[in-house]
């Protein structure tokens, strides 16, 4: 095997994403040939010993694709503090298996867990712009322009959300029932758009991600992906990478000059020259 970046070998092995993967190594959790690794290193997991933890690297040869669906008060990740049960353990299958798409502790829903390294890098990499799908039951009753607001984006920390298609299923005496498809994951996104538009979130359950979906897969419950899924999802892992954008999805703004803030709409004389080059 030819050398490769530390992180697209560990992500082969089921380490998590290459982003994760990054964070590992930047840890210092990872030495090659018993030397701390760095950003940017390569290796030959043939020749060289990297190590994660001190446990020998092994690539995974067989892929594991497995769907969940995360009942509430049930951690997505690792819980330090070792409050809360975690959604890994819910799966009594051998081996590294890394969660695709997180959930919030409140949350429910679809997550995909895998040792397929660059599929998960792909899913959930806003790069490609992949689909999430959530059913959304907030409080109130959203109006036409709370709804516009949220399909156009709004400010969160500074920054733009992406847009975003929201859809009014049902109105309930607890609140009112959305359909919402984002295609970035800031964490607890979803949840404070909501609030920030004046309707909390009750519940939060996602229903699909990318081109799998959730059905009626009991809470708590895990199974195997079929054939079919695996075949849509290793085309989304052997499709080429989107072209990157200059600017990111923000609308490109034509920059104010001297000119253009002088001016003055069709029709209106302009004002007599005084003959004098400048202000003194």
């Amino acid at each position: 095997m030819a050398t490769e970046r530390l992180q697209k070998l560990m992500a082969k092995a089921g380490f998590g994403s290459r982003r994760a993967c990054e964070e590992i190594i930047r840890v210092g959790r990872v030495t090659v040939n018993s030397h701390p690794a760095t950003l940017g290193m390569q290796a030959d997991p043939n020749t060289d010993d990297v190590r994660v933890d001190g446990s020998r690297l092994k690539i995974e040869t067989t892929l594991i694709y497995i769907m969940l669906n995360k009942p509430y008060n049930v951690i997505s990740d690792e819980d330090v503090a070792g409050k809360w049960p975690r959604a890994r353990d819910l799966i009594p299958v051998e081996g590294h298996l890394y969660p695709v798409g997180r959930l919030d502790l409140n949350s429910e829903g679809l997550m995909l867990f895998t040792n397929d390294g660059e599929l998960a890098h792909r899913l959930t990499h806003p790069r490609y712009e992949h689909p999430k799908t959530y059913r959304a039951l907030v409080h109130g009753e959203p109006d036409t322009k709370t709804l516009t607001a949220w399909r156009r984006g709004i400010l969160l920390d500074g920054e733009p959300t992406s847009r975003a298609d929201v859809s009014l299923i049902s109105k309930t005496k607890a609140g009112t029932l959305l359909e919402v498809i984002v295609r970035e994951g800031r964490k607890r996104m979803i949840r404070r758009v909501a609030a920030a538009l004046g309707h909390p979130i009750i519940t939060l359950k996602r229903i699909a991600l990318g081109p799998l979906k959730l059905g009626d897969l009991a809470p708590g419950a895990w199974r195997r992906l079929s054939n079919k899924e695996i075949t849509a999802l290793q085309d989304i892992r052997m499709a080429p990478a989107p072209r990157r954008r200059a600017v990111g999805d923000k609308p490109v703004r034509r920059p104010v000059t001297p000119t253009s803030r002088a001016r003055k709409p069709e029709g209106q004389p302009r004002r007599p020259s005084s003959g004098k080059t400048g202000r003194r």
